[in-house]
């Protein structure tokens, strides 16, 4: 058998030479089938007759024929000067067998559209004022070296950087070969679990604080690891309650617990770090918004006092929170024991952010660009956060958590049937598209939730006055509920 097959366009043209079927009838039974089969859309243009011609080796007198044929059964339309297309008018009706919309939703369905951020949800950074000179510079530059795959730690340039803002943001000074390269805190988390879960040969058992971040709660699971819930108070993990024999790892968040909002006092880090070295215990930092501190100097990470060579801790950043969400892309400072175990898997398993996105932060980086940004981002946060205090100031059975910083706040219930109240303003607020949520969430132990009711309100997302308007409407559920 004598078979030309050419994928022409976005869909394959088989014709047979050796067939009974003239060339021509089974260049337009192709055709006519893609347009059926919703492959080639109304509107998109076929190939020029000579094009489609070299391409399949054939005479260009069998795809004039194919067309002609098309155009009269109303599958092409041809208009002069524009070439020839499929029929725009074929959007009006079905194709055969199967509803156009049905072909869509099986085969090739819409990408969904993202999602307007919610006002108060919590989480989101204010990213308004990002793209500037020198953000723009940055990516420039970094286009320009579209060729280069960095390596899988991480492009060397990224990676001081990373430790040059460590230093100078986070008081944590390390070398940059402690920096690794991550899409961000779930990725970071991920590569540690992974490394760790191939060692102990068993299932890990992961401490989590209790209340705390159910984002990477859950991600921990989604490895395979069984979670314990960690007591916490307004100080943090409360560390003379931590057990012995039975952890391989605990996640933190000791400078700004969430969502609680205390930080880990230094005795409590001392006990921390002691405990660890003692059980062989490692301890994961979350340092997700640490730098957004408007009270006071940002507090030195607890990386900062472990042993660089046969320390116990992990430290998790992310540029989410200070730049953008959409960047995805964030660190791992890990100490050099640790290290042994973690750059072989990242290396194995590749680098998981594109090398202009690691040369566009780099230069950003590198500009200052981000330390006046998030100079400027702290006063926005502080008047915020003034704004909160002010338009809900004197609701009923209400009391607005002190807050040191970060992207949240917590807004306590101080009546009896708090839990009842928590769940009603919740839906009320849902239903108004406010994204506020219920503080129950955050607890691992949900029975120990009842003590405390209330919600978690994102200081980020839209611009000023919409966030302004967002309160005046929480307020007025609040007032009714």
């Amino acid at each position: 058998m004598s078979e030309i097959s050419v994928a022409v366009g976005s869909f394959p043209v088989q014709l047979d030479r050796t067939a009974d079927v003239p060339l021509p009838v089974q260049l337009a039974a192709a055709l006519r089938e893609a347009i059926d089969a919703a492959t080639l859309r109304p509107g998109e243009h076929v190939p020029a007759t000579r094009e489609l011609a070299r391409r399949l080796g054939i005479a260009r007198g069998v795809v004039v024929v194919a067309y002609e044929q098309l155009v009269a059964e109303g599958y092409l339309a041809a208009t002069h000067g524009r070439g020839t297309q499929v029929n725009p008018a074929l959007e009006l009706t079905e194709p055969a067998g199967v509803a156009r919309g049905e072909i869509s939703a099986v085969s090739d369905p819409e990408p969904e559209a993202a999602a307007r951020p919610e006002p108060l949800a919590p989480g989101l950074p204010i990213t308004d004022s990002v793209v500037g000179p020198a953000w723009r510079s940055a990516w420039r530059d970094a286009a320009a070296h579209v060729d280069v795959v960095p390596p899988a730690l991480g492009d060397p340039a990224l990676r001081r950087e990373i430790a040059e803002h460590l230093r100078r943001m986070r008081g944590t000074a390390r070398a940059a070969s402690d920096v690794i390269v991550t899409a961000g805190t779930r990725d970071g988390l991920g590569v540690l679990l992974t490394a760790l879960g191939g060692t102990r040969g068993r299932e890990l058992v992961i401490g989590v604080e209790d209340p705390g971040l159910p984002s990477l709660r859950g991600a921990a699971q989604r490895y395979g690891a069984n979670i314990v819930a960690l007591p916490a108070d307004a100080e943090g993990l409360d560390t003379s309650r931590l057990p012995d024999g039975l952890l391989d790892a605990v996640i933190v968040t000791p400078s700004h617990q969430y969502p609680l909002g205390g930080s880990l006092p230094l005795p409590r880090r001392r006990e921390l770090l002691a405990w660890a070295r003692r059980t062989g215990v490692v301890v994961v930092e979350d340092d997700f918004d640490s730098e957004l501190r408007y009270t006071g100097s940002a507090l030195p990470t607890l990386a900062a006092l472990d042993d660089p060579q046969h320390g116990s801790v992990v430290l998790l950043g992310t540029f989410s929170r200070t730049i953008a969400p959409g960047l995805a892309a964030g660190y791992l400072l890990a100490p050099a024991g640790l290290r042994a175990r973690l750059e072989p898997l990242r290396r194995e398993l590749g680098g998981p952010v594109s090398g202009v996105v690691q040369a566009a932060l780099a230069g950003y980086l590198a500009s200052g660009e981000l330390r006046r940004h998030t100079a400027r981002m702290l006063r926005r946060y502080a008047a915020r956060r003034d704004a909160v205090s002010d338009r809900l100031a004197g609701a009923h059975g209400l009391r607005v958590r002190p807050m040191d910083g970060g992207l949240h706040t917590v807004l306590e219930f101080t009546t009896e049937a708090g839990g009842d109240r928590e769940s009603a303003v919740l839906e009320a607020a849902q239903a108004e598209g406010l994204g506020v949520q219920g503080l129950a969430r955050y607890w691992q132990r949900r029975e120990q939730a009842h003590g405390m009711a209330g919600l978690v309100l994102g200081m980020g997302g839209p611009d000023d006055a919409e966030f302004e308007r967002a309160l005046v409407r929480l307020r007025a559920i609040l007032d009714t509920l």
